[in-house]
C-alpha cells in the first residue's frame, strides 16, 4: 500500500498514458484501413503500415513512461545516445535494407501505380515493362510479357523514372 501512495502521480500518469496509447493505436490503424481502402491497396501492405505505426508508438509509449517514472534526464540521453549509436551504426551497415522500407512507406501513401498495373522503368542499361504483381516492404515483384519473374527495391522506383502504361484501378491505357 505505501507503493501506491508513494507514487500516486507516476501510476495516475502512466495509467493515462496507457489509455491515451489504446486509443491511438485503435484511431491510427482505422484512419491508415481507411486510407488504404479508398485507395485500394491490399490489405497486407495496410497491414505493413500499421505495424511500423505501433513500433513507432510503443517507442515513444517507452520514452513517455521514463519521464513519468523520473529517470533522471541524463542518464535517459545516455542511454538513448549509446542505444542510438548503435542502432546507427547496425543501419548504416544495413541502409539499403532501411531505405527499402522507407521507400515501401512512401510507396503506399504517395505513389500512383497499383497491384495489377502495367508500367515501364525508365533505365538505360535496364529498362523493364512488365505488370506489378506484389508489392512488399522491401521490394516489388514484376512480372513480364515474357513470363520473366523480376524482383525490383523499393528505393530503385523513387530513383527511376517510372511511366504508368496501363492502370488496373481506372483501366486506362497510357502511351509511352
Amino acid at each position: 500500500m505505501t507503493f501506491f501512495s508513494n507514487f500516486t502521480k507516476e501510476v495516475i500518469a502512466t495509467g493515462i498514458l496507457l489509455v491515451f496509447i489504446f486509443f491511438l493505436r485503435i484511431v491510427s490503424a482505422k484512419l491508415i484501413r481507411r486510407y488504404g481502402k479508398l485507395s485500394f491497396i491490399m490489405e497486407h501492405r495496410t497491414n505493413l503500415v500499421i505495424k511500423y505505426f505501433n513500433l513507432l508508438i510503443s517507442i515513444i509509449t517507452i520514452i513517455c513512461l521514463i519521464v513519468i517514472w523520473g529517470v533522471q534526464k541524463k542518464d535517459i540521453l545516455f542511454t538513448l545516445s549509446s542505444v542510438t549509436t548503435v542502432i546507427g551504426v547496425a543501419l548504416f551497415a544495413q541502409w539499403s535494407i532501411l531505405s527499402n522500407i522507407t521507400s515501401g512507406i512512401i510507396l503506399f501513401f504517395f505513389f500512383p501505380f497499383r497491384i495489377g498495373d502495367i508500367i515501364k522503368v525508365h533505365d538505360k542499361d535496364f529498362p523493364i515493362h512488365a505488370e506489378i504483381e506484389d508489392i512488399k516492404a522491401f521490394h516489388i515483384f514484376l512480372k513480364t510479357d515474357k513470363g520473366e519473374s523480376i524482383t525490383y527495391p523499393n528505393n530503385l522506383l523513387l530513383q527511376k523514372g517510372i511511366s504508368i502504361v496501363k492502370s488496373k484501378i481506372d483501366d486506362k491505357e497510357y502511351t509511352v
